[in-house]
């Protein structure tokens, strides 16, 4: 029996199953008359989950699911009207619905960030299947500060570990190796 509810996506088993060739697809916010739709024109990269307590959840989760897209790939294409940003002060700008609540996605508005040219997606809102599922879960010793036991971190690290999903307490290696490159370039350690 699970001691933490992870996810819906994964709490019982990883069924997301990628389609060769998912090209993208339309995400839509929970609101049951006129959701916000976004419509991403692009595979869903580095799928993960997230532990912070700044990403949206289903009700219950402890992790919210985050993909990367880029950002010139997302449009907002039905309701933008009620969109909003979440936290105007955070780094990145988390769009969300005012009436149900659900991010849509988050983009980092500073040029030289290394993740500007990305926007961050829930894959999960997407009525379109054929995505990765998520490869590792980023930030796990933060759903403690989300109200996970620090008795139940143990546990939760081996579920995600049999579940297929690395933990880590900061991105993927992947993820890591982007942002260290970028690093390098700006401080002209690696030819850019």
């Amino acid at each position: 029996m699970a001691k933490v509810a992870i996810h819906p996506a994964v709490d019982n088993g990883v069924h997301i199953h990628a389609h060769a060739g998912f090209k993208g697809g339309t995400l839509l916010c929970k609101c049951k008359t006129d959701p916000v739709e976004v419509t991403v024109d692009s595979d869903y990269l580095f799928n993960h989950l997230c532990g912070c307590t700044q990403c949206w959840k289903p009700e219950g989760a402890a992790f919210s699911m985050l993909a990367a897209v880029p950002r010139e790939k997302v449009k907002v294409t039905k309701n933008g009207q009620k969109l909003k940003i979440v936290d105007e002060t955070k780094l990145l700008h988390r769009y969300a619905c005012k009436d149900c609540g659900v991010h849509m996605y988050g983009v980092i508005e500073k040029a030289d960030h290394v993740f500007h040219p990305f926007a961050f997606i829930h894959p999960e809102r997407s009525r379109d299947e054929g995505y990765a599922a998520p490869t590792f879960a980023a930030f796990v010793s933060s759903a403690i500060e989300g109200g996970v036991p620090p008795t139940d971190m143990a546990w939760l690290r081996a579920r995600l570990k049999e579940l297929g999903i690395e933990p880590y307490d900061c991105y993927s290696p992947e993820l890591m190796d982007i942002v260290a490159s970028h690093a390098a370039k700006a401080k002209g350690t690696l030819a850019a």
